[in-house]
């Protein structure tokens, strides 16, 4: 049996958290700091020295697998669409895998995400998991028997990138997204999509959080804003289905939390799903925010030697 701990770094813009767990999955020692933002020989080294922490705490060395923002080229080895812009063009792998003696794996945080809820959470003892992020932004990950899905481009789960499936005549063509298209999933179904929906339908700004409160309350307008969402997401995910026809669906994220989207979705996937027929089961992650670290310490099988 292997005595290896299993190290995940959560590589984010505005913190960095790293997480031992055993190889059952326990957690053994997590820490966070502030991100040195802007400097990327800091974060390298700030990596490495939370890395040796966990192991001088632990006495035992590890694996070392981190959740990244955007992912590695395979054409050119270097990071891409990372909205930590400082870390784009940067050989992350090759340089941490030097500053700590090792070799480290890279992965999308969404595919990290897939990941940890493939191996022990909400999708464990699927064949195939597709995970989304609906936060800030909307990701997904695939995996297939626990293990990553990439595709030769890198970018296999780059779900809120492409269109909003059957759109009205005034969903179309769409919001600007930063990608440079219109009319993006992410626009539409991230917690910043929703926003950006009630604002422009009632005229004032809310926060997801409050416009999901004022709809519980009775609001019709933040009622009709949830309803919106609702249907979007419903007819998102119905494309995943009928091109991917997963096992378990997996959703993270804050947007995720909203209990009423389950039986919503549940109810509606069905009449845009080919066939008309839905028996998908979607679930909330069960490591809720840590999986996206969980899921970066388990790009390592379980017994890696």
């Amino acid at each position: 049996m292997s005595d290896k701990i299993r190290i995940g770094i959560d590589l984010g813009g505005t913190k960095i958290e790293v997480l031992a767990i055993d190889r059952e999955g326990r957690e053994l020692a997590r820490h966070r700091v502030a991100t040195p933002r802007h400097d990327y020989e800091g974060s390298i080294k700030l990596m490495a020295g939370l890395v040796e922490q966990l192991e001088r705490e632990t006495g035992r060395s590890g694996t070392v697998g981190v959740a990244i923002p955007g992912s590695i080229s395979v054409v050119t080895g270097l990071i891409k669409n990372a909205n930590s812009v400082w870390l784009n063009g940067k050989p992350l792998d090759k340089d941490l895998s030097a500053a700590m003696g090792r070799e480290v794996r890279c992965v999308n945080d969404a595919n990290c995400l897939a990941v940890s809820e493939a191996t022990d959470g909400a999708g464990a003892g699927a064949g195939v998991v597709f995970a989304a992020i609906l936060g800030t932004g909307c990701g997904a990950g695939i995996t297939f028997r626990g293990r990553v899905h990439n595709g030769p481009n890198g970018i296999a789960g780059e779900w809120g990138h492409n269109p909003l499936p059957w759109p009205s005549a005034d969903e179309f063509p769409g919001p600007a997204c930063y990608c440079g298209k219109h009319g993006c999933l992410e626009t539409w179904i991230s917690g910043s999509g929703l926003e950006a929906d009630y604002e422009r339908t009632i005229g004032t700004r809310r926060t997801g959080r409050e416009i999901v409160a004022l709809s519980a309350g009775g609001d019709a307008g933040a009622e009709a804003a949830v309803r919106r969402y609702e249907s979007r997401l419903t007819r998102g995910l119905a494309h995943v289905i009928n091109v991917l026809d997963p096992d378990v669906i997996v959703l993270g994220g804050g947007m995720s939390r909203i209990e009423r989207l389950y039986p919503a979705l549940n109810a509606q996937l069905k009449h845009y799903v080919f066939g008309k027929e839905f028996a998908t089961p979607i679930r909330p992650a069960l490591h809720g925010d840590s999986s996206g670290i969980r899921g970066a310490a388990w790009l390592w099988p379980k017994d890696p030697d």
